[in-house]
C-alpha cells in the first residue's frame, strides 16, 4: 500500500512538472498574453458598441493590459519557437523580427497615449478601438496563420 502512494505521489508530482515546462513554452506564454489582450480589446469593444455601459475602470484596465502585455510580448518569440506547441505564428516573425517587435511596440504606445487621454465616453472608446484594432490588424495581417 505504501508503495502504491509512493508510486502516484511520483506521478501526480511528474504531472506538476509537465504542466509546468508546457506553461513556461514560449508559445503558450505567447497565447496566454493573447488571450488577455483579446479580452481587454472584447471590453472595449462591447463598450464602443453599446453593449456594455461605459466604465473608466474597464477602460483604463483594458488599455493598461494591452499597453503592458506589448512591453514584452515579443520577448515571447525567440529562435526555435516556430515550432513545437500549436502556433498560429507565421515564420515570417522570425524573418521580419524588427518589424513584428515594431508593430506590438506601436500598439503598445498607442494603447499607453488612449490611457494618457482616457475617452471619457462610448464615442470616445470607439474612436481609440479604431486606431488600436488597426495595429492589431497590421500585425495579424502580416504575421499570424490564418486557421483552417
Amino acid at each position: 500500500m505504501k508503495i502504491r502512494a509512493l508510486l502516484l505521489a511520483a506521478a501526480l508530482a511528474g504531472l506538476g512538472v509537465t504542466a509546468v515546462t508546457a506553461a513556461d513554452e514560449p508559445q503558450v506564454v505567447r497565447q496566454q498574453a493573447m488571450k488577455k489582450v483579446g479580452a481587454a480589446t472584447g471590453a472595449l469593444a462591447g463598450i464602443a458598441k453599446g453593449e456594455k455601459p461605459y466604465d473608466a475602470e474597464v477602460v483604463k484596465a483594458s488599455l493598461t493590459t494591452i499597453s503592458e502585455t506589448m512591453k514584452t510580448f515579443p520577448d515571447h518569440f525567440p529562435t526555435g519557437s516556430e515550432t513545437g506547441h500549436e502556433t498560429e505564428a507565421s515564420p515570417k516573425i522570425w524573418e521580419n523580427l524588427d518589424d513584428f517587435k515594431a508593430k506590438a511596440a506601436k500598439l503598445g504606445t498607442d494603447a499607453s497615449a488612449v490611457l494618457a487621454q482616457l475617452p471619457a465616453d462610448q464615442a470616445g472608446v470607439g474612436a481609440a478601438l479604431g486606431g488600436i484594432g488597426k495595429d492589431c490588424g497590421s500585425c495579424h495581417e502580416s504575421y499570424r496563420l490564418k486557421k483552417d
